[in-house]
């Protein structure tokens, strides 16, 4: 040993390794794991917050409607992306060409029918569908054919062309009544989506479709249509009253209609999805999603749909913040853009995104509105199920524990990563009235219940904790082939 060597020189790469070390040490110190106390913890912080009410809030009532391409919606991607920074959280703003679809004039009116009274017409509530083309101006009179399935259209198919055809097609409470609430809407849903394509096929003028929705208080409900080949055919949707007013006008004999619809199909606008990370400690390369969708319906402020999964979402990094949590994995917030009428953002994502999927371990998504959750569902392999007793023991003082496997959610985000492999969860949520409101004008802040949307954080919060942190693989998604 050269003895002019000075100790502490010689102890330098000790001192680093010990301090590298420590370094490791104090970070998984700050990361408590799965254990029944901090499970517990992340959920009483989260119900004792209203961090996610206030970003609701911000959202429905200072901004208001999302629609991809608005205004609306650019302010919201500025709005969560501040919040997440005011957080400390590393924030990138994933750029994605969007539809800019914009509503025009509508109207509709009956204006011929057996035992009309001289001089009365009739006003009918209706709403343009996304991706809905246009009248003429001054629109068109013409005769009403009602049906009730896709099999009368096909039997009555030499009798469309040059008519409006109405899908009067009931949705079904009993079942959303009875925990089917998802199962009634894509039944009502196949209607709205692939009706107007099918009615133009046939030659007709447009199409109307009976509202996807329960509360018939004459209100009508938007969504999307499958009328990508059909862009200049114009689709709306009718409040129940008046589907069922025209079916029994239509018994009487023949009726006909005057429908106004000025929609406008815009150049695809710049938007972005917004992503906020909260870094793990030694696996940060591996992912955890917790999200929700930016974009709305122009009816009204999307609060359940899905301002609500949003704000949860940003909830989600606020508790473990303030805990000062730190995940073993990247928990990774995103507020997706473009849900309701082409997931273009989730798309994109998955694009960025492919070659790393397997470093995805987990992707929640919150969008079955902001009824209360009695647990989460989860696309997991079925020999994982009992991976999760631990985080269902710590929502169950919250009547939260359910835990229920499913072969795939297919959710909107998330359906394409799901089919790359990673394991989708979701609030297993009451849904019995979320579509009473549902791409309707009453869909707006004071239908949120504060206490299930804290519900709502501290499941998520814990559930991104907890695969954040698991320690055995839980396995792929398996989609099944269709």
């Amino acid at each position: 040993m050269n003895r002019s060597m000075s100790p502490k020189r010689a102890s330098l790469p000790v001192l680093t390794v010990l301090a590298a070390a420590l370094l490791s040490s104090s970070a998984l110190a700050a990361s408590p794991g799965n254990d029944p106390a901090a499970l517990a913890k992340i959920r009483d912080t989260a119900m004792q917050s209203d961090y996610a009410w206030e970003r609701m809030a911000d959202m429905t009532d200072l901004i208001g409607p999302r629609l991809s391409g608005s205004a609306g919606a650019a302010a919201a991607v500025t709005q969560v992306a501040e919040a997440m920074r005011k957080l400390g959280a590393k924030v990138t703003l994933q750029p994605v060409k969007v539809p800019h679809w914009v509503r025009g004039l509508e109207s509709g009116e009956l204006v011929e029918y057996a035992g009309r009274p001289a001089g009365i017409t009739q006003r009918v509530v209706l709403t343009a569908l996304g991706g809905s083309g246009a009248t003429p101006a001054n629109g068109v009179t013409v005769q009403v054919i009602v049906v009730k399935s896709f099999d009368e259209l096909k039997a009555r198919s030499a009798e469309v062309k040059g008519k409006i055809v109405l899908f009067d097609v009931a949705f079904d409470q009993d079942m959303a009544d009875r925990g089917l609430a998802g199962q009634a809407y894509g039944q009502g849903s196949a209607y709205r989506r692939d009706g107007p394509r099918q009615a133009a096929e046939l030659g007709a003028v447009a199409a109307l479709v009976r509202s996807v929705g329960g509360a018939n208080y004459r209100i009508a409900h938007t969504g999307n249509t499958a009328l990508q080949d059909y862009p200049r055919f114009p689709a709306a949707a009718v409040t129940a009253e008046d589907a069922m007013l025209m079916s029994r006008l239509a018994k009487r004999g023949a009726l006909s209609m005057k429908l106004v619809l000025t929609p406008q199909t815009l150049p695809d606008a710049d938007s972005y999805n917004v992503i906020a990370d909260l870094p793990g400690t030694d696996k940060a390369d591996e992912i955890v999603i917790v999200s929700g969708h930016l974009d709305s319906w122009d009816l009204a402020t999307g609060a359940h749909d899905d301002a609500a999964g949003v704000a949860s979402a940003m909830a989600v990094l606020e508790t473990l913040k303030k805990l000062d949590y730190r995940p073993r994995r990247t928990i990774r917030m995103i507020a997706w853009m473009n849900e309701e009428n082409g997931t273009r953002g989730a798309r994109g994502y998955l694009a960025a995104e492919q070659a790393n999927a397997e470093k995805h371990v987990g992707a929640i998504e919150s969008d079955n509105g902001a009824g209360r959750p009695f647990g989460l569902r989860a696309s997991v392999p079925a020999t994982s199920s009992k991976l999760f007793a631990p985080l269902q023991a710590a929502m169950q003082p919250i009547g939260a524990g359910i835990f229920r496997r499913e072969d795939a959610l297919s959710t909107g985000d998330l359906s394409g990563l799901e089919r790359a492999g990673v394991p989708s969860f979701a609030p297993l949520i009451d849904t019995s009235s979320y579509f009473n409101y549902h791409h309707t004008p009453a869909d707006t802040l004071d239908k949120v219940d504060p206490d299930h949307l804290r519900r709502h954080v501290a499941l998520m919060a814990a559930t991104s904790w907890f695969l954040a942190n698991i320690e055995q693989p839980i396995g792929r998604a398996s989609v099944p082939e269709r």
